[in-house]
């Protein structure tokens, strides 16, 4: 017997040359505890337990508004890319969010869409002075690199704007190797950390320390962004959204409304001058 560090959603744990390995809660797959284990498994395990992301965002950065639900996954612990609740379907990324409508059972994902780049932005509570951008930076990247096994060369950016932190993770395909983690799985691990919900099997949430002070995190928004667009229409944008797009749309009708009313009052006046001039002169010429 031994004990899967890195994942505590786990049963009939074992040692297997050396390495621990366990069966993932939810969908009896093997699990590599010398590793994270990859998103989709952990998503199908929090399933059956329960039942039981200032700066402008890249203009195709989406957030998951969907949540949690119950993922279909590969041998290999990837998602499908067609993922389906009922008869309810929709495609989804690498990362496992939704990037297209839900349609109905006859909808087609053809490949899986890559997500290449996931910004993690954080919002720290009120402070007197701001915090030391060098000592954020360095906690930040050594807190992934180690604890999240991260290679370096995928973490492009960690950005203080106080009171905003954002990380950026970026990996393409081409990258990766089959030994890295992917940096969905990361940001999973990170996100459940951060909100107080580890994965670890000791249960212990990253604690932020900046230049030996306690931090205290607010919020945690995920964005991604996949190699190809997501594809939304109109009718997946929020009412918000909506209300202010009919807004506009009304303000130039009424816009165009006015400019034609007040053109053809111009146009009925000058006409009526001209009438007026014609009859003056027959008046002196009689």
């Amino acid at each position: 017997a031994c004990v899967c560090e890195k994942n505590k959603r786990v049963t009939d744990c074992r040692l297997d040359n050396g390495r621990c390995r366990c069966t993932a809660i939810g969908s009896r797959a093997s699990v590599d505890c010398s590793t994270l284990t990859s998103k989709c498994l952990l998503m199908k395990a929090e399933v059956a337990g329960s039942k039981s992301g200032r700066r402008e965002k890249p203009k195709d950065a989406f957030e998951d508004t969907d949540g949690l639900y119950d993922p279909e996954c590969e041998n290999s612990g990837a998602f499908k890319a067609k993922q389906c609740n009922g008869t309810t379907c929709w495609c989804v990324n690498t990362a496992g969010v939704r990037r297209t409508d839900k349609h109905d059972a006859d909808l087609t994902c053809k490949d899986l869409v890559r997500t290449i780049w996931i910004i993690i932005e954080m919002k720290h509570a009120k402070r007197d002075a701001p915090l030391n951008a060098e000592s954020l930076k360095k906690f930040f990247t050594d807190t992934i690199t180690s604890r999240y096994q991260l290679d370096g060369r995928y973490i492009t950016s960690v950005l203080y704007e106080n009171p905003y932190i954002t990380i950026d993770l970026k990996q393409n395909s081409s990258e990766k190797s089959p030994a890295d983690v992917d940096i969905a799985d990361v940001a999973y691990y990170f996100e459940k950390d951060v909100k107080g919900q580890s994965i670890f099997h000791n249960n212990a949430g990253l604690n932020v320390s900046i230049d030996n002070e306690p931090v205290k995190l607010e919020k945690t928004v995920v964005y991604y962004v996949d190699e190809i667009a997501p594809e939304f229409s109109m009718k997946s944008l929020t009412p918000g959204l909506i209300a202010v797009i009919v807004v506009v749309v009304i303000a130039i009708v009424a816009a165009i409304v006015a400019l034609v009313l007040t053109r053809r009052r111009k146009g009925k006046y000058v006409k009526a001058e001209v009438k007026e001039m014609n009859e003056m002169h027959r008046g002196l010429n009689a």
